[in-house]
């Protein structure tokens, strides 16, 4: 399904982005921190801010509850944990690093869950 090698191949940029201390480093915005995924080359807006597609075109879409797909940034309510914290909970009340933290090991999960559907769709066809 080309959807699903869109999505890991975004997945595994985003945490490359990650792991290189992409949201640390210099910010495009030096007024205000960086957001997670809003601030990453693997947004949809990330080049232009003044012209912006709909969020519904992004491919993270797929894990944003539907009740939260009409919020403004939807990527901020993508569940990261098994208790359901998000992006955005952790801008309420927690730190950078258990930010970092908790979308590192999200992304991982995630994308070692596509590669095992990849793996069992192959060999069941």
């Amino acid at each position: 399904m080309k959807n699903r090698e869109q999505l890991a191949a975004i997945l595994k940029a985003e945490l490359a982005f990650l792991e290189r201390g992409g949201y640390r480093r210099g910010s495009r915005h030096p007024w205000r921190p960086n957001f997670v995924f809003e601030d990453s080359p693997t947004c949809i807006n990330f080049q232009d801010k003044e012209q912006r597609q709909p969020c519904s075109e992004c491919l993270l879409m797929h894990f944003v509850p539907q009740e939260r797909q009409a919020m403004r940034y939807p990527c901020r309510h993508i569940r990261l944990t098994a208790t359901g914290e998000t992006v955005n909970s952790f801008y309420e009340w927690g730190t950078e690093e258990e930010l970092e933290k908790a979308v590192g090991e999200w992304l991982k999960r995630t994308i070692q869950q596509l590669a095992g559907e990849e793996q069992e769709r192959s060999t069941t066809a």
